[in-house]
């Protein structure tokens, strides 16, 4: 596939890709974890997190890419915290190799602990702007339903690898789950649509595969 556009400062995107020709990404439950906090040191110095589901062989994320401000005043916050960011100084950080090196660090780790080489996911990752509220919406369902759309459990809730839970519950998260209320309404809104399954006409722009 031909090369994707870099991400663009202050837009939404959808953010998905698969194992190397549909091969596994995640083995065991340990890879899940190890991919979000890779995910978290990786990500959220550029990117805030809306929503989530990693699958066996592929994952979708819904986030909004920092603005330049945004970035320097998430790297104060960072500084003063008990880890400090690893430059002394701000500098900006381009999204799109913020990604790739997610990408590469989990592949790393990965290969030495199933004793394999090569690439383990499809190059470039795959990312689509999210243009309307109505897309942000839909996509959220899309995403948190995708493990029964693809037979891995017969109730999406069920599904221990996705942020639908996280988002209903007062656990502590990086992800911006009063933001998705808002947009939904309220929790009782947001577990209603739920129920319902995302409309295809409406997702098909946002997703170019679905795969299995």
């Amino acid at each position: 596939m031909s090369a994707q556009p870099p991400l663009e400062f202050g837009y939404y995107y959808h953010i998905y890709n698969r194992g190397t020709n549909g091969e596994n990404i995640f083995r065991e439950n340990r890879n899940y974890a190890h991919f979000l906090r890779l995910w978290s040191q990786h990500i959220e110095p550029v990117a805030g997190s809306y929503c989530f589901c990693l699958l066996r062989n592929h994952f979708h994320f819904l986030v909004r890419i920092k603005t330049e401000v945004e970035q320097e005043a998430c790297w104060r916050d960072l500084q003063a915290g008990p880890i400090s960011y690893p430059n002394s100084s701000f500098e900006l950080l381009e999204p799109s190799r913020a990604f790739n090196n997610l990408f590469i660090a989990y592949a790393k780790a990965f290969n030495n602990a199933y004793q394999r080489t090569g690439a383990l996911f499809e190059r470039p990752f795959k990312r689509i702007v999210v243009d309307s509220e109505s897309y942000f919406s839909h996509l959220v369902v899309y995403v948190h339903r995708n493990a029964e759309k693809h037979g891995f459990v017969t109730d999406f809730r069920t599904w221990p690898y996705s942020s639908y839970d996280i988002l209903l519950s007062q656990k502590k998260t990086h992800l911006l789950r009063d933001d998705v209320m808002f947009w939904f309404g309220d929790r009782t809104a947001f577990e209603a649509v739920h129920q319902v399954d995302a409309q295809d006409a409406l997702i098909a722009p946002l997703i170019w595969e679905d795969w299995f």
